[in-house]
């Protein structure tokens, strides 16, 4: 039970503890990809800060709009201790691959809820388009989770990586991997798939309303979705090396996690805006002839 409780604050620390930090890293980054200086690597956290203590003001009484905040970081939370770091996740056979995305599912259905629940019609827009992206990107990363499911015959994260077809390195573990990686930068809500926020465009679409506290939870689990989903990516997808030690595997999948961190940042930075439409076809594409051949070479054994 100790042991539990210490893998659940360690995962909590790591996903949602650290996740601002990461958010000011990708800024610094992309402050020197621009050539400025940018805003403090730990610019998040005090933004989270002044949030917290500032008056939320509020556009409605519905208790839609006054939920949403917390169900999408209580949503993030339990994703965090469902995600493995470079080992069985926190609550191992408690959860599998099913509730994983379920979850997934609930923290963007908490965003679309509350852009919904404002009465702003550019809310409205932003959470109709998020709804829209929740439509085209989550099938890419269901699939390509069935994919590992299929080669490790389980379900739990856990039997992912405890299973030799799954971390061999096949083929079709590789196309799904693609996959993942593709669907990243829409789940982070990165260019060019910033779409559902576009300050440019929408003014922050379904957060327009937002400001205080609500808003602060909302920016913390954005910040934590991109952490998690990361972890998940290195930890299923590329599990080599495989070691033994914990701690060593741990430091391994955060020095993974790094890079793929980074990649994010750099396409974020070199890319513009995509309209919705040209999004939704592009996570098509990539569900019919990346995620789909995964899946196909996964059930012929490759």
């Amino acid at each position: 039970m100790a042991r539990t409780i210490l893998e659940i604050a360690l995962s909590l620390i790591i996903l949602i503890g650290l996740a601002p930090l990461a958010e000011g890293l990708l800024r610094k980054l992309k402050a020197i990809v621009h050539s400025r200086q940018g805003p403090p690597v730990l610019q998040p956290y005090m933004d989270i800060a002044k949030l917290l203590v500032k008056e939320d003001l509020s556009t409605t009484d519905n208790w839609i709009w006054r939920m949403a905040p917390a169900l999408c970081l209580g949503a993030t939370m339990v994703l965090a201790v469902l995600t493995p770091l470079g080992g069985p996740p926190a609550f191992r056979m408690a959860g599998d691959v099913i509730v994983f995305i379920y979850f997934a599912s609930l923290a963007a259905v908490a965003v679309i809820l509350g852009g919904f629940a404002s009465g702003n019609p550019y809310a409205y827009v932003g959470g109709s388009r998020e709804m829209m992206m929740m439509l085209s990107v989550e099938p890419v990363m269901t699939v390509a989770l069935a994919v590992g499911a299929i080669k490790a015959h389980a379900l739990t994260f856990d039997g992912l990586m405890s299973s030799p077809a799954a971390t061999s390195g096949s083929i079709s573990m590789v196309v799904a991997g693609i996959a993942f990686l593709l669907a990243l930068q829409a789940q982070a809500g990165k260019l060019p798939f910033d779409i559902a926020e576009a300050d440019q465009e929408i003014m922050g679409g379904p957060f327009i309303e937002r400001s205080g506290p609500g808003l602060a939870l909302f920016r913390w689990a954005m910040h934590a979705r991109l952490m998690i989903f990361t972890a998940v990516l290195v930890s299923v997808f590329v599990p080599w090396p495989i070691v033994e030690n914990l701690g060593l595997s741990l430091v391994l999948t955060l020095a993974k996690m790094s890079i793929v961190l980074a990649l994010v940042g750099v396409v974020d930075v070199v890319n513009p805006r995509l309209r919705i439409d040209q999004s939704m076809g592009y996570y098509a594409r990539i569900v019919v002839f990346v995620s789909v051949g995964a899946l196909a070479l996964a059930i012929v054994g490759h």
